[in-house]
């Protein structure tokens, strides 16, 4: 990797990092989400700090060059985010239809009284 493209690298891996703590801490990032965004940051930081290591996972997985070993497991991990969102929609779903069954069964209630 040329120097440039370990520098940009490093500085977006920091500020990636340095924006999930900031979101955090103002509220607009829930902890529980936080926490894959600081494995992911830090993952990609140690990946280019240790380009070596970056090489090795592409000989391991088979691929042809180390940018392809990156977009395979950036779209595993885009994957991975659309099933866990995927997962909490339905669960938000089905509290929304239960509450609104509820909220009808109260407003019954209150009309027949």
């Amino acid at each position: 990797m040329l120097f440039h493209q370990k520098v940009f690298a490093v500085l977006v891996s920091l500020a990636v990092l340095i924006l999930i703590v900031e979101l955090v801490r103002r509220k607009k990032l829930r902890e529980e989400y936080s926490v894959l965004w600081i494995i992911t940051g830090s993952t990609i930081l140690i990946l280019t700090i240790w380009y070596d290591l970056l090489l090795y996972i592409t000989n391991l997985v088979g691929a042809v060059a180390p940018t392809t070993t990156l977009f395979i497991f950036a779209i595993l991990f885009l994957m991975l985010i659309c099933l866990h969102f995927c997962i909490k929609i339905s669960s938000l779903t089905d509290k929304m239809i239960k509450l609104s069954q509820e909220l009808a069964i109260l407003r019954m209630d209150d009309h027949d009284k």
